[in-house]
C-alpha cells in the first residue's frame, strides 16, 4: 500500500484527487494540506510514502516545503503536480529534491502510474520537461565555465576593483577603499577592459554583478 499526502491550495483539486486516487486498491490517502507549511506538519505526523505537491501556494510554496521535507525525511518521495511548466519552477523543484514533476492536465491513469514509479525510486517528468532540464543545466554549466575563464585572467587586485565597480563606487571611492591612487584605479580598470574585451564601465558592472551577485558588498 502506498500512503499518500495531497498538497494543494484549492479544495476542489484536493477533493478531486482524493476521489480519483482512492479508486486504486494500492493507494491510500492518509492526509491533505492546503499549503507548504501545513504539508510539513502533516509529513511529521503521518509519515507518508509519497507527497503529491502543488507549487504555487500561499503561506509557504511547494518548492520551499519540498526542500525542507527532503532534508528532514529523505525517504519520503515528493512528486510535484502543477499547472505550470515554467523552466524555473521545474529546475527549482528538482534541485529541492522532488523526484518528479507532472502537469495537472495529464491523464489520471498516467498520474497513478507515475505515483507508483516514484514510490519505487524512479524519476518522473512530464513529456518534454527532461530535455528542458538538461538544456538548462548545460546552459548554466556553459555560463559558469565562461565566468571562470574570465576570472582566471584577472589579478586579485583587478577583482577587487571590479567588485567595487559593481556596487557603483567611483574611482575616488575605490582608491580610498583599496589604499591606492586614482590613477592606479584607472590603470586597473583599463586593464580589465582589455583582458575581458569590455568597452565601458557599464559592461564591467554587469559582468561583476553576474560574478559576485549579492556578495559585491562583502
Amino acid at each position: 500500500m502506498i500512503r499518500l499526502l495531497l498538497v494543494d491550495d484549492q479544495s476542489l483539486v484536493r477533493q478531486g484527487l482524493k476521489a480519483m486516487l482512492s479508486l486504486e486498491t494500492d493507494l491510500e490517502i492518509i492526509g491533505m494540506a492546503e499549503n507548504g507549511e501545513e504539508a510539513i506538519t502533516q509529513v511529521e505526523t503521518l509519515q507518508p510514502d509519497v507527497v503529491l505537491m502543488d507549487l504555487r501556494m500561499p503561506v509557504m510554496n511547494g518548492t520551499t516545503s519540498t526542500r525542507i521535507i527532503c532534508e528532514r525525511f529523505p525517504n519520503i518521495k515528493i512528486l510535484v503536480l502543477s499547472t505550470y511548466d515554467d523552466d524555473r519552477d521545474v529546475g527549482e523543484a528538482i534541485r529541492a529534491g522532488a523526484k518528479g514533476y507532472l502537469l495537472k492536465d495529464m491523464p489520471s491513469s498516467e498520474l497513478v502510474d507515475a505515483i507508483r514509479c516514484v514510490f519505487r525510486g524512479y524519476t518522473q517528468l512530464a513529456p518534454g520537461l527532461l530535455e528542458r532540464v538538461i538544456n538548462q543545466k548545460q546552459q548554466q554549466s556553459s555560463k559558469s565555465e565562461s565566468i571562470n575563464d574570465a576570472l582566471s585572467v584577472l589579478t586579485v587586485r583587478e577583482l577587487d576593483v571590479a567588485r567595487l565597480v559593481a556596487i557603483g563606487a567611483t574611482n575616488q571611492e575605490i582608491a580610498k577603499e583599496l589604499f591606492i591612487s586614482e590613477s592606479t584605479v584607472k590603470t586597473h580598470i583599463n586593464s580589465i577592459f582589455n583582458r575581458l574585451n569590455l568597452k565601458n564601465r557599464a559592461q564591467l558592472a554587469i559582468f561583476a554583478n553576474s560574478v559576485f551577485g549579492n556578495n559585491t558588498a562583502a
